[in-house]
């Protein structure tokens, strides 16, 4: 493992321990070229997923992207960081288990506003405006009018 404040190629393992969802290995590591500590996390990884966007481009899957954009609908709504952990987990589960290596954006978008519209109703729609591209207030009302029909 290189180092990343100065490169060193030989860092020093000082702790390894399970995150607390267990789907993860999280190291403290040492590196004997500049004396900084930082810290990894190993995941299981069960295939390369490829993700078809809808203009037919393929792109490598991106576990951090996904957690952004999670991260990013529930700014400042009263969710924890282990749960938007556990969220991005199960969903990048039911991506791997699904048996496809190609997978295509639509249905990870599916995926993600279907978790958010249990977890929280203003990340789902906030994560819906983007993903779904509002552009006017009527898009807002029409997509408000179908979130309270009952179902």
């Amino acid at each position: 493992m290189h180092c990343p404040f100065c490169g060193h190629d030989d860092t020093q393992v000082k702790d390894s321990r399970p995150t607390d969802d267990g789907s993860a290995i999280r190291r403290r590591r040492f590196c004997g070229g500049c004396s900084q500590r930082f810290t990894t996390i190993e995941r299981v990884q069960l295939r390369d997923l490829t993700v078809v966007k809808s203009d037919g481009r393929r792109v490598p899957f991106d576990r951090d992207k996904l957690a952004r954009s999670v991260r990013i609908a529930l700014r400042k709504r009263p969710v924890n960081d282990e749960r938007i952990e556990r969220i991005v987990n199960g969903i990048v589960r039911q991506l791997e288990a699904s048996g496809e290596s190609d997978i295509a954006s639509k249905l990870i978008g599916e995926m993600v506003m279907e978790t958010l519209k249990e977890v929280d109703a203003v990340a789902y729609v906030r994560f819906a405006s983007v993903y779904r591209n509002f552009r006017e207030a009527k898009d807002f009302e029409a997509f408000l009018g179908e979130l309270s029909e009952p179902t």
